[in-house]
């Protein structure tokens, strides 16, 4: 089952005492993490750019959503989100903090729920969203979103050139 987030359910579900990580430090911490163009987004870029495939970065795959994904291929209607080990609940490397956790620990879960919804209006709307992990190698990645573009101009009739 799919759970849509939307800003004003999130703001419900989040108790006003809990609306704060747990100190003024960590709230800069966090305005300082980079939300684009992260070293392991880089390394995906450049491993499909090497391979010789173009894209567009940080675009809405479709307009009426409200979420931009890290690499769009829109003739083949492939979405390429590169998701940090944090915050999007990597089984193999998230954590949880200690302080605060009750917050951290609905702050995730509503980022992974996005992350399902997304993905599910995606492959509604036609698109394949491709998901790959910070701590994945770029060129692996790379592979399996070459593979899912060529399938795409497949079933587009473009073919891959």
């Amino acid at each position: 089952m799919f759970v849509r987030v939307t800003p004003e359910s999130y703001r419900r579900r989040v108790p006003k005492a809990l609306s704060t990580p747990s100190s003024p430090s960590v709230s800069e911490r966090m305005r300082r993490q980079r939300s684009r163009n992260t070293t392991a987004e880089l390394n995906v870029r450049r491993a499909l750019h090497a391979m010789g495939l173009r894209y567009r970065i940080h675009r809405r795959p479709l307009p009426r959503l409200r979420r931009e994904a890290d690499i769009v291929f829109a003739r083949a209607r492939v979405a390429v989100f590169v998701d940090g080990c944090f915050w999007h609940g990597c089984p193999d490397h998230g954590t949880s903090p200690k302080v605060n956790g009750d917050w951290w620990a609905e702050k995730l879960q509503a980022n992974q729920a996005r992350d399902l919804d997304t993905t599910a209006q995606l492959i509604a709307a036609g698109w394949a969203a491709v998901r790959v992990w910070e701590h994945e190698d770029p060129v692996d990645a790379a592979q399996r979103v070459s593979a899912a573009v060529a399938l795409g101009l497949r079933r587009a009739g473009q073919g891959m050139s």
